[in-house]
């Protein structure tokens, strides 16, 4: 039978399914509810009667449901610090304002509990503040949510609505990476009969005059080029910012956080800043009023093409910018 109409292959979703089995293992309430089998209950009951309101855990008793399932204590963390990030989810916080620097909670020093399992010496002394901040927050989410039947299924549910965008905040990570990689070597074939030291991160060629560039992933742009001047000195040549998602209603977006990027490296000394994009439709116009940094924009799809004009004036400019002579045949 033919098809009317053709979706793509849901593979986003597969990834997240493939995903979840492995985040439940550690970070849902089944890695919780392991880690209590291994624990003196009493000395648990005994941590939640200090650190819990006592009719809070009246309420959760009515249903069937012990604290540690909403309020964490330092004996839980302690035992397995990677259940940090079950309740973190469990409130609804996302790892950015949690932990982040800028708008984050003051609690930076605990990430390594949720990423690596591991409680550094500041936050073993900090614990059991952490646990009074999650009470009281948690006893919020217990009265706001007082309607509701409190079930751990619900909170199960609760947990798993902070992990999909978590899980999305990854993958497109994850595709912004693949695109500055894809760039690099698209660079990298351009100037391979050049290199002469090639690392995972970083490669130099040699001009034709003998002047050493360098190559390389920077966080801020993404990738650039430089020049060796003398020892411990260099000439800023090109900043390349990868904007690789394919969703054209942002691109305007990602354009706008390339200038501010190109801004920065304008400041330090980059002559030619230049945009990849990885959408087929482009106002050429309206971008270069939102980045007039921007000396170049390019197509992530038509470079991959090792062919064409846009793929030529990039080449181009790359051999002419760092001075290689061309490749013989």
């Amino acid at each position: 039978m033919s098809m009317k109409f053709n979706f793509p292959s849901p593979d986003l979703q597969i990834g997240f399914a493939l995903e979840l089995k492995k985040f439940r293992s550690v970070y849902l309430q089944g890695a919780l509810l392991e880690t209590i089998q291994n624990l003196d209950v009493t000395e648990i009951d005994r941590q939640l009667a200090e650190y819990v309101c006592k009719d809070d855990l009246s309420t959760l008793a009515k249903f069937g449901l012990r604290g540690e399932l909403l309020f964490p204590v330092p004996i839980v963390l302690r035992e397995n610090p990677y259940l940090l990030g079950y309740y973190r989810l469990l409130l609804g916080y996302s790892q950015k304002e949690f932990y982040g620097r800028d708008k984050g909670f003051g609690v930076g020093h605990f990430k390594s509990m949720e990423v690596n399992g591991r409680i550094g010496k500041v936050a073993a002394s900090d614990i059991e503040d952490l646990c009074l901040a999650f009470s009281a927050a948690a006893s919020a989410l217990l009265k706001g949510v007082g309607p509701l039947r409190v079930s751990r299924e619900l909170l199960d549910d609760l947990t798993l609505l902070t992990v999909g965008p978590q899980f999305r905040g990854g993958a497109n990570n994850a595709r912004g990476a693949a695109g500055i990689i894809q760039v690099f070597e698209i660079i990298k074939e351009i100037v391979e009969h050049s290199v002469e030291n090639l690392g995972e991160n970083s490669m130099e060629v040699r001009s034709a005059t003998g002047r050493l560039f360098a190559i390389e992933f920077a966080p801020d742009p993404d990738i650039i080029i430089k020049e060796e001047m003398s020892v411990g000195h260099d000439r800023n040549v090109v900043a390349i910012e990868v904007k690789s998602g394919t969703d054209v209603s942002n691109i305007h977006n990602r354009i706008g956080e390339a200038e501010k990027s190109h801004q920065k490296a304008r400041k330090d000394g980059f002559t030619e800043c230049w945009t990849v994009v990885n959408v087929n439709q482009l106002d050429m116009e309206k971008a270069k009023s939102e980045s007039p940094s921007t000396d170049r924009f390019y197509s992530i799809a038509n470079l991959s093409l090792r062919c064409g004009d846009e793929y030529e004036d990039f080449k181009r400019r790359i051999m002419s910018l760092t001075a290689i002579p061309a490749a013989r045949n």
